[in-house]
């Protein structure tokens, strides 16, 4: 045990965005873990949205490295890596472009689509428009689609329509959330998720909610949805969705961890959702739940995300 190997850890936390509640859950799990075992820690709630007052925040902390533990906006975005980079402050995590185009789920899409991998038939909408029904019918040409706000996290900004009558509601919610909207063909089957970890794929979890979708309702509140980790599948799919969900983790250029979503289709062939640069990280979630089964505990994992920040800051 020793305090002083990555001397002060400052997790950041918090944040402004939707997700805030989830990410100070995320932080305060990291700090607690990280805090037992003797490590210098502070807790950073970050509250304000303005690059000037954060750098002047993050100097004045002290800290010698960032455990990023901010969904959304400000942490997923490429925002909090680009102002650590401009103080030197090493930081768990992808780097800025990588988050960047993760972030944005119609650049996140354009990358596996270029890289060859399967994903959802969509339609991308990047300039507000409110556009007709029978427009995004004739690319999808089948009911239900899912509106997402291509910019938010946690199934927040997302909404089944099944018929033609719930279209233009679900476009304008979507859309509240930001100019950009991506609208996907539903693929009816199951989903997983797989993680990644120091670039090594985890056992695969399956998501059986029971609810109609996996909305925040259905991840948050208790009882609504079952993790079965690993999936049970066959082992020459799960291996095929590892290997796609590292392809996705490569083409955008993640380092350290990710989560990458994947519906599996009533004939078994899978598609990719989208990849979350810093994923949940309470000790139930799904990251560390994958983890644990791979054989690496909560502190573990913690550990050796604060080890590649350090390595990879002096890759840069």
């Amino acid at each position: 045990m020793s305090g002083s190997r990555f001397g002060n850890i400052g997790v950041l936390m918090g944040g402004y965005s939707s997700e805030r509640e989830i990410s100070l859950r995320s932080g305060f799990a990291v700090a607690q873990a990280l805090a037992a075992e003797g490590y210098a820690v502070k807790t950073m709630d970050i509250t304000v949205n303005d690059r000037f007052r954060i750098v002047e925040e993050l100097k004045a902390s002290g800290i010698d490295v960032a455990f990023i533990a901010l969904h959304g906006r400000l942490g997923e975005d490429g925002q909090i890596q680009s102002i650590l980079e401009e103080i030197g402050i090493p930081y768990t995590g992808s780097g800025i472009l990588a988050s960047q185009k993760a972030f944005n789920k119609v650049t996140a899409q354009t990358a596996f689509k270029n890289a060859g991998l399967p994903v959802p038939e969509n339609f991308c909408i990047t300039d507000q428009r409110l556009v007709q029904f029978k427009d995004v019918f004739a690319v999808l040409k089948k009911l239900p689609f899912v509106v997402k706000s291509a910019c938010e996290g946690s199934s927040i900004g997302i909404y089944m329509v099944r018929h033609p009558s719930g279209w233009e509601s679900a476009l304008k919610d979507a859309l509240g959330f930001g100019p950009y909207v991506i609208v996907e063909k539903f693929i009816k089957g199951r989903e997983v998720t797989a993680g990644i970890f120091d670039h090594q794929p985890l056992p695969l979890v399956e998501i059986v909610t029971k609810g109609s979708m996996f909305d925040y309702n259905s991840k948050y509140q208790k009882g609504l949805t079952d993790y079965i980790v690993p999936a049970v599948l066959p082992e020459d799919l799960t291996k095929k969705i590892q290997a796609m969900a590292l392809a996705a983790y490569d083409a955008l250029g993640c380092e350290g961890f990710a989560r990458v979503d994947v519906r599996i289709d009533e004939t078994m062939r899978p598609y990719i959702l989208e990849i979350n640069t810093i994923p949940g990280f309470t000790e139930t979630s799904l990251f560390p739940k994958a983890a644990a089964k791979a054989g690496y505990n909560f502190l573990q994992v913690c550990e050796k995300l604060l080890d590649l920040a350090y390595a990879k800051k002096v890759r840069r």
